[in-house]
């Protein structure tokens, strides 16, 4: 559900003449803001007229694009919290900046005050709350699929200014990952690997182009196991079901914050004989954790430290 505007503002936004008898209408305010230099983006087919450069962004309902504000050291305007905070993770980018509701409950009445130039939602949201932010600012849905990565970094760099800084981390990881796939892929090759998230006590499976499954297959080399290439969506999979998989290697996510019902979720499991009897367990490859459990893994973050992570593990330092 997405907060309704008040009467309150409402009331405060017509009186400025920034509200059609349609609904919310935001126009630029002031000659000067009218007169800023503004360029034309396109991203995923649709061209937007933007600020040549802003820092007064909102991020809604993606997570994807905060953490591409992480890479660029680039603080919001505005932002949405997980628990009524912001998430730990993304503390080097969020002090003094604006709570504008959950992930997945935007507050447009939060949102409306800061007058944003530009709203980076998502594209998980239905067309209706995008619809809702677009008569505020522009409203651009950033994508949460794994090979729309770059892009999503190179448009908020477009947008901040900030495209040497976008061109130097990709760059960076492109060499890193150059070097680790020669130690990696040989390892992976053949081998069933899977990234495994715990949310609400139970498990889930993704597509191989979503969660740090673009990492593992397209990056790294690792084979697509049938499983995962029947994925279409998250797919919650029973134990036992996960079990007949048998991955040689299991990549395990785990927030606190995800399993609110079931905090113990991680400790059972491991403590399942089930779970015990799995060859990753068995042969001591199974990694919990390696990255912040809240980071996406699509992302241009998520990706950078999902592989810093994993050159530091067994898997890459052992002969």
């Amino acid at each position: 559900m997405i907060k309704r505007i008040t009467g309150l503002v409402l009331a405060g936004v017509m009186a400025l003449g920034i509200v059609s008898a349609a609904g919310v209408n935001v126009v630029p305010v002031g000659v000067a803001e009218a007169a800023q230099a503004t360029q034309k983006i396109t991203y995923k087919g649709k061209v937007y007229t933007v600020p040549v450069k802003t820092n007064n962004i909102v991020i809604t309902g993606a997570v994807e694009a905060l953490e591409d504000a992480l890479v660029l050291n680039f603080k919001p305007k505005g932002a949405l919290t997980v628990g009524g905070e912001f998430p730990s993770i993304f503390s080097k980018i969020t002090s003094g900046v604006t709570a504008i509701g959950e992930k997945a409950e935007p507050d447009l009445e939060a949102i409306l005050k800061l007058k944003p130039d530009i709203i980076l939602s998502s594209t998980k949201f239905p067309a209706e709350t995008n619809e809702k932010l677009a008569k505020i600012a522009t409203t651009i849905p950033v994508s949460h699929i794994a090979t729309d990565w770059m892009d999503n970094l190179k448009l908020l760099a477009a947008l901040t200014g900030k495209q040497k800084e976008a061109t130097t981390a990709i760059l960076k990881y492109q060499k890193e990952l150059k070097e680790a796939k020669v130690k990696l892929a040989p390892k992976l090759k053949d081998k069933k690997v899977i990234a495994l998230r715990i949310r609400s006590g139970s498990l889930f499976l993704y597509p191989q182009d979503v969660f740090f499954n673009r990492s593992l297959y397209a990056d790294l080399g690792a084979t697509v196991p049938k499983e995962v290439q029947q994925v279409k969506a998250q797919q919650n999979i029973s134990l036992e079901s996960f079990a007949a998989i048998n991955p040689d290697y299991i990549f395990v996510q785990f927030s606190a914050d995800e399993n609110k019902d079931n905090p113990k979720a991680l400790e059972e499991l491991q403590k399942n004989a089930i779970w015990k009897s799995l060859k990753a367990v068995k042969g001591g490859n199974v990694f919990v954790n390696l990255v912040d459990p809240l980071a996406q893994g699509g992302t241009a973050f998520s990706k950078f430290s999902f592989l810093e992570a994993l050159m530091k593990t067994k898997l890459y330092t052992a002969k």
